[in-house]
């Protein structure tokens, strides 16, 4: 890479990624901006919202719910990391079928 860039501008950062994919024969996949289906952090908020309000659960202060979301984000189990990246190969291949569409993920 010629002209490396200090400022992480979303452009200079998305142009030095591009001639790293090249430059490394990476090949990329056009798909939508900001895709959920391709992003299984999705489903990791999903599932963090879920613990947090399980039971109904209601806070009384913003500092009870910001110690709750750090709890259940330190005791996210290993189990749906491994099962969320264990499934990009099916959502990469379901988006491909579906030319960048919705998908069920």
């Amino acid at each position: 890479m010629k002209d490396v860039h200090t400022d992480n501008a979303a452009v200079h950062n998305a142009r030095l990624t591009k001639e790293f994919s090249q430059e490394n024969n990476i090949t990329l996949l056009d798909h939508p901006a900001c895709s959920p289906d391709l992003n299984p952090i999705e489903n990791i908020w999903g599932w963090m919202a879920r613990e947090v309000y399980k039971n109904g659960h209601q806070f009384q202060t913003v500092d009870a719910l910001r110690e709750a979301i750090f709890n259940t984000w330190s005791n996210v189990p290993t189990s749906l990391l491994e099962t969320l990246a264990s499934s990009m190969p099916k959502r990469l291949f379901e988006v491909i079928n579906k030319n960048g569409g919705a998908t069920h993920y």
